[in-house]
């Protein structure tokens, strides 16, 4: 059985997430508040939590830094956290934020999916980032390989 925590306050996101995710013995249960985060964590004990980037009072950058820190504590078990960005640039606090992956809206069920177990088994999935191997000159938008050759 597969457990799934979303963190969000949009309701179109909680049913696109539970019709990508629906299968037998998949759960996914919702909370509307990113001040929830932690004890949700601590009561459920998911597989996976999404965390939706505005949530309510608390976003999902706070949410996950302060999950991150329960875990660290010994509050909480090692949990999978999966972030929906907004938009390209929030890539930046994602990471900061210590995800193990993010997706940018607008969500697909392919995406979300493939995404959601990639994250369980324990792979990275980095949406918008440069291939492995690849460095990125973002204001250029020039992506230069690992032995120096460049390309546009």
């Amino acid at each position: 059985m597969t457990n799934v925590l979303l963190a969000t306050d949009a309701d179109w996101l909680f049913d696109e997430v539970s019709a990508a995710l629906a299968e037998p013995g998949t759960t996914v249960s919702r909370i509307t508040e990113g001040r929830d985060v932690s004890q949700a964590v601590s009561q459920l004990e998911p597989d996976l939590v999404l965390l939706d980037l505005q949530i309510g009072t608390k976003g999902g950058v706070a949410s996950c830094i302060d999950l991150r820190h329960d875990i660290a504590e010994g509050r909480s078990k090692e949990t999978k956290v999966l972030m929906l960005l907004d938009r390209d640039a929030d890539r930046w606090i994602a990471r900061q934020a210590d995800a193990d992956g993010w997706l940018i809206k607008p969500l697909d069920a392919f995406r979300l999916r493939r995404a959601a177990l990639a994250t369980i088994a324990g792979e990275s999935v980095y949406e918008g980032e440069p291939a492995v191997g690849i460095q990125e000159d973002s204001a250029a938008g020039i992506h230069e390989d690992v032995d120096g050759e460049t390309a546009e």
